[in-house]
């Protein structure tokens, strides 16, 4: 009996950066759909429920993925979210969910900063998805 592959939802308006995760998340074994942006990835999830999503913080707004996390937490309150983005690099602005308050507001389970190692994304994934 084949094993059921779970699905993760990769969104970030960046499409190097895009296509470089979803290239390495596949051969993590995972089936990857992807999306250029928070609109694109609201119109996907109204069709299909992810195991998992990845997101960029920076899209439309300087905001989106926090926004696009919120709503995903509110359709799908089951699946985890990571936020995964180069504010801090590009702005100096820091966010981490190492606080109730933080976590209240900010509706992800897990922050990367990009340049993550494909190592750590795959331990991450598999940590969040339980495998």
């Amino acid at each position: 009996m084949s094993e059921i592959r779970k699905t993760i939802l990769i969104v970030d308006d960046d499409a190097d950066m895009l296509d470089q995760m979803k290239l390495q998340v596949e051969n993590f074994g995972f089936d990857v759909i992807t999306a250029a942006g928070g609109k694109e990835a609201e119109q996907m999830l109204d069709k299909q429920k992810p195991d998992l999503a990845i997101y960029d913080l920076m899209m439309e707004t300087q905001d989106s993925g926090f926004i696009l996390a919120y709503k995903t937490k509110k359709k799908y309150p089951d699946v985890p979210v990571i936020i995964a983005t180069a504010v801090t690099a590009e702005t100096g602005m820091m966010f981490n969910l190492e606080t109730k308050e933080d976590q209240n507001w900010i509706k992800a389970d897990k922050y990367l900063e990009k340049g993550v190692r494909g190592d750590q994304l795959r331990r991450e994934i598999n940590k969040l998805l339980k495998i």
